[in-house]
């Protein structure tokens, strides 16, 4: 991996944010290279948002990526936007939870993770975006799931009861992102 870009996209509120910095924290823990993005839409809270990711074991360089190796797309709004913009051969993850279409491309992976189906049979809906990290983990093997589990109980382990669910869907998104590529692979 020379250098390794992702967009996590959907409305304000749904923890697209925290998703690119738990992402970024888990690059710098491993000593990589990294650079975040944030980008709000003008309403903030409801509003569009999205946050691009770098990761490089070399000196990055410029953080603004047009497009993108992957996107995380958290809403439909966000899916018409950035469905066209993921590289070729690329991962295009959607939450299937909230996205009823699948993009028509053949020319990437598509992942459908149902990330509000899992959080809230976990216990909280605002740990979709934590499923959706998990998975792109998965998929993508950028960073180590190990040391983004460390990075998760470091910044969301104030609460024994929202860690619990957090680290829950974490790993059911990674699992989930394995046994999908272990499909395809075999297909």
């Amino acid at each position: 991996m020379a250098q390794y870009e992702v967009m996590f996209a959907g409305f304000g509120g749904q923890g697209i944010m925290t998703a690119g910095q738990l992402l970024a924290y888990t690059g710098i823990k491993e000593g990589k290279q990294v650079a975040w993005i944030p980008s709000y839409g003008p309403e903030m809270r409801g509003g569009t948002a999205y946050c691009t990711v770098v990761i490089s074991d070399i000196r990055i360089g410029s953080p603004i990526v047009p497009n993108p190796q992957s996107i995380c797309v958290f809403n439909r709004p966000s899916f018409d936007k950035f469905e066209s913009t993921v590289k070729p051969q690329g991962l295009f993850i959607v939450n299937s939870s909230l996205i009823n279409v699948t993009s028509d491309r053949t020319d990437f992976t598509q992942l459908l993770v149902p990330a509000n189906d899992m959080a809230m049979r976990a216990g909280n809906v605002k740990a979709a975006n934590v499923a959706v990290l998990g998975a792109f983990v998965g998929a993508s093997g950028v960073v180590s799931f190990d040391t983004l589990k460390e990075i998760v109980k470091e910044k969301l382990g104030k609460k024994k009861e929202v860690l619990e669910i957090n680290l829950k869907v974490l790993g059911q998104g990674y699992q989930l992102a394995l046994e999908t590529i272990r499909r395809k692979e075999k297909a």
